[in-house]
């Protein structure tokens, strides 16, 4: 009987290494999952590196467009909004930014802002502003990202106190692009 007390301290060593071994692997299952998960982010009015329609610009109505979000991941707790153009001749210019939104948000209406905090545009004021490029054509990126908490900034933050705060809190982002050039 006391020989068998060795093989038992090995086999119980094992199967612990074995567990242990279980647990990391579903650690690193975990961060593939995180890897392949895509959050999506598109619109009906137009597809990905696409032209904006006329509605949606400083030439027509000016109102946003209608976007959809799907998969977001289940441990976000805010999403973020951000709608540049990097093509200004000026810089990138900020048309659209809003903060601390639902994470449980699948559409965002045309010409409605999604309930949330309002970030501060290049204009100098909140909500959506359209493209209105001087000349050529520009990108105008339309991006979601979910975060791990909530913003601590107040309504009229610039894009920069936004991406600050946000440093270490990204869990996934989505982007769309649309391209304008006016006639």
């Amino acid at each position: 009987m006391s020989n068998l007390a060795p093989i038992v301290f090995v086999v119980a060593i094992l199967i612990c290494g074995c567990a242990k071994a279980d647990d990391i692997g579903a650690e690193k299952e975990d961060k593939i999952v995180k890897l392949v998960m895509n959050m999506k982010l598109t619109s009906p009015a137009f597809g990905h590196n696409s032209k904006i329609p006329h509605e949606y610009t400083c030439d027509g109505d000016d109102i946003s467009p209608e976007l959809n979000i799907e998969d977001v991941p289940s441990n976000a707790k805010s999403l973020v909004l951000i709608n540049d153009d990097p093509d200004a001749p000026v810089g990138t210019w900020d048309h659209w930014i809003v903060f601390n939104v639902k994470p449980d948000i699948k559409k965002i209406n045309e010409n409605e802002e999604p309930i949330g905090v309002a970030g501060k545009n290049s204009w100098g004021r909140t909500g959506y502003g359209g493209p209105c490029p001087p000349s050529g054509t520009h990108r105008y990126f339309f991006k979601i990202y979910a975060l791990d908490t909530e913003l601590n900034l107040q309504e009229g933050s610039t894009k920069q106190e936004i991406e600050k705060a946000m440093g270490g809190h990204i869990i996934e982002k989505a982007e769309l692009i649309g391209l304008y050039e006016r006639e």
